[in-house]
């Protein structure tokens, strides 16, 4: 199977000399490397391609195949036979409709034979990859809706799995071939609109934003369904002079065409740092704006959404002056980018640009008294800090901070979870959990029991989005989640002022109160455990002097008689210790990526040796020093029968592995792909003392420091002052030889290094290739 790395060429077998094969209609594909350096040495007639679901390679001519996008194969590979395949390649205009339709779209649908109106709510996969496969068929699951309605084959789940929500019978899911753009006109009878539509009236000019840009019309009608209300807008002619159409947006989705374009008069007063050209003058209403600066902006839908400057300035072909905000939501139309120009970085859909006096400083955080129309995001005075005020914050979700953006919003002092009364141990849990991982954020949403509402909602709107959002969380906002907790009968009467351990807080928010779903499964025999955490335990035989996160995972499962029954999203590891203040090792190495393939109950495996696909197992093998000091040890055929013809193994007994049902065998000599989970934060203890350490980026020092009570303001009436501060240093010594490493004194250690190495308490790792919600 090719890394999850290398990029894929893909292919149709238009016409084939060996039916037998590869048939025509085959999708088949190699990695673009392989094909770059192909076409370097020479002008190949044939190819060495792999074939979709025949896990071999076959030489095909190059005369004899058509190039398909990824997106492309994927759609083909959703139809059940080659034949259907080919005659759909061949039919461009259908495969192009395809390619074009995305979610809320309506079309219409075949269903048994009868063309049916609808909403396409998902497109994706509804089937699991086949190995080696990378790709899988792309369907669409459609509503369906108006007179339509119930005739469909169930509400959106498929095989247990749930892709979208609707009314029983009235979904289904499809191929492209039975999918048709809908007609232009609303699919039921126009209803009487409900507040707030009245903003926007047929005739109006709206603009709105699609893949390729922005486009403008004009509002034909508007209608509701399902409480939601939507717009018909006439699209303008293009400037290529292509015939305009007629379309359906979700009402959120569009903005008076003069909220993007310059009134006739606009004149602003400016107190502007960051790029701007031009200047106006002269004020009726001044708004004092800078980078950073929060305001609001009201669409047309009657909603107002929220969002930071991120930009000032001109764009090109734009009079006036524009201003590039990064919204709390999802509900921009770019990320940063202008035409294909980047303006300023932001995640996808949160960046729009908009007039600048289209923009009102956040009402949400005006003061009384204060002056209208000011606003600075510099909050940083005593008295803020104290009480909170950057805490509260609208309903919904903040997205995790991730690379330059994190550490500009949480470097600092005053930055992170404010501590409190031995809030330490929650405090550096919730940041390494929730400040730039989104891994648990299905804690946040997940249905739970009433009395456990407030909660979840404390966590969401007074902890994560204030973090998320502005970087700061006050100690008032921790105090009233340890309250809850406390008065909810969920703990002890201490839980508001004595010390905790990490592991008692996450255990009884994830279990007891929002029950969800265990993240790890221990197979043990026949048995299956389940647990939130995993606590490391060694024997005392083991030999290990400065071992890696991996070496004392291995061995901990392999003395327990342990596997991990299938891949957490999240893995919680608590290092071996005797208590707090004794540590079993004078240093740990953090491994930066866990290789999670070998523990696993029923999961394909290398040969130790050989490397080709075991079917093997060895315990005796595990501390055997001839191949390697640890790892489960694991041969194939040829590989056991040659170790255990040793005289000093011929006791040994070793087990045969158990593959996934339809998985190839070991003949056909495949390497077995590998489950990795990543690092993403280490929570460290000293003098009953938890700090932590995030990694925030893709880089090797991307990594943050945290610590809730760094520094303090007062004696008894004060407060703690948190301090978040970017630690290099870090990802300096993880690229160090084990060897020099280990040679490391830990008080000559730059930075707070020393603290991870010597002082690390809990792991957190996630799969990158897990869904973020259970």
């Amino acid at each position: 199977m090719s890394s999850p790395d290398n990029k894929n060429m893909y292919f149709i077998v238009e016409s084939s000399e060996y039916t037998r094969d590869h048939n025509v209609g085959r999708i088949c594909y190699i990695e673009e490397s392989k094909y770059i350096s192909r076409i370097q040495i020479d002008n190949p007639t044939s190819l060495e391609v792999k074939i979709i679901g025949l896990y071999v390679e076959k030489r095909v001519k190059v005369n004899n195949i058509q190039p398909l996008s990824e997106q492309e194969a994927q759609l083909l590979l959703a139809l059940g036979d080659d034949e259907a395949r080919i005659r759909a390649f061949k039919d461009r205009e259908g495969l192009d409709q395809a390619l074009r339709l995305t979610k809320d779209s309506r079309v219409t649908v075949q269903v048994d034979g009868e063309w049916c109106q609808g909403v396409i709510r998902y497109i994706g996969s509804i089937t699991r990859k086949r190995y080696p496969d990378p790709i899988t068929g792309t369907f669409f699951g459609i509503e369906l809706q108006g007179k339509d309605k119930g005739k469909g084959q169930h509400d959106g789940q498929y095989n247990s799995e749930r892709y979208f929500k609707c009314s029983k019978d009235c979904g289904v899911f499809t191929p492209f071939t039975r999918v048709r753009p809908g007609a232009p006109k609303p699919l039921d009878p126009p209803k009487p609109l409900q507040a707030p539509v009245e903003c926007l009236a047929a005739g109006e000019r709206v603009s709105f934003f699609t893949e390729d840009g922005m486009h403008n019309g004009m509002v034909v009608a508007l209608d509701e369904e399902n409480n939601k209300p939507f717009v018909i807008i006439s699209v303008d002619r293009t400037e290529k002079g292509d015939k305009g159409e007629t379309i359906i947006l979700p009402l959120d989705s569009v903005i008076r065409e003069e909220l993007l374009s310059p009134g006739p008069s606009s004149k602003t007063h400016l107190d502007v740092t960051g790029p701007l050209t031009g200047k106006t003058t002269e004020v009726k209403e001044p708004i004092h704006l800078s980078l950073d600066s929060v305001v609001e902006v009201e669409l047309s839908a009657g909603k107002t959404v929220y969002g930071t400057v991120r930009w000032i300035g001109r764009l090109p072909g734009v009079e006036g002056t524009r201003v590039g905000l990064e919204l709390e939501e999802p509900t921009g139309v770019s990320d940063g980018t202008f035409k294909g120009e980047r303006f300023f970085n932001c995640p996808p859909k949160r960046g729009l640009f908009v007039k600048l006096d289209s923009c009102r400083p956040d009402s949400r955080f005006q003061t009384p008294g204060g002056t209208e129309g000011t606003l600075s995001t510099t909050m940083t005075n005593k008295h803020t800090a104290r009480n909170g005020a950057l805490g509260s914050v609208v309903e919904g979700s903040v997205a995790p901070l991730s690379s330059e953006r994190a550490l500009q919003m949480l470097e600092g002092r005053m930055r992170g979870v404010q501590g409190h009364c031995n809030s330490c141990y929650m405090d550096s849990a919730l940041f390494s959990l929730f400040s730039c991982s989104s891994v648990l954020d299905s804690l946040l949403f997940k249905a739970t029991k009433q009395q456990d509402a407030p909660v979840q909602t404390t966590l969401l709107q007074q902890i994560v989005n204030p973090l998320r959002k502005h970087g700061f969380v006050s100690s008032e906002n921790v105090m009233k989640l340890r309250r809850q907790l406390q008065d909810g009968g969920h703990s002890d009467h201490t839980f508001t002022t004595e010390e905790k351990d990490p592991e008692e807080f996450l255990t009884l928010l994830m279990h007891r109160i929002l029950c969800l779903e265990p993240l790890l499964k221990l197979s043990a025999g026949e048995k299956v455990q389940e647990s939130y955490c995993y606590q490391i335990f060694l024997d005392q035989n083991h030999s290990l002097v400065l071992p890696t996160v991996q070496q004392l995972l291995e061995h901990s499962l392999h003395s327990g008689g342990l596997r991990l029954a299938e891949i957490p999203s999240c893995l919680i590891l608590q290092m071996p210790r005797f208590g707090k203040k004794f540590k079993m090792f004078d240093k740990i190495i953090p491994s930066l990526e866990l290789d999670v393939t070998d523990l696993l109950l029923e999961s394909p495996r290398e040969c130790v040796l050989c490397g080709v696909l075991a079917n093997f197992e060895c315990n005796e093998c595990f501390r055997d020093p001839t191949f390697g000091s640890t790892g489960f040890k694991q041969f194939c055929e040829s590989c056991s029968h040659k170790v255990h013809s040793h005289p000093r193994r011929k006791s040994h007994q070793p087990s045969r592995l158990r593959l996934p049902e339809g998985y190839p065998s070991a003949a056909t000599h495949h390497s077995a792909p590998k489950e990795k989970l990543q690092l993403f934060a280490v929570l460290c203890i000293e003098t009953s003392h938890y700090v932590s350490f995030v990694r925030y980026g893709p880089g090797a020092k991307d990594w943050m420091f945290f610590d809730s009570m760094a520094d303090r303001e007062g004696d008894q009436d004060g407060y703690n002052i948190p301090t978040v501060w970017a630690c290099p240093e870090v990802g300096r010594y993880l690229e160090m030889p084990l060897a020099e490493l280990a040679a490391q004194v830990p008080r000559e250690m730059d930075g707070v290094a020393k603290r991870l190495f010597c002082d690390a308490y809990m792991y957190l790792y996630q799969s990158p290739s897990m869904a973020l919600y259970r």
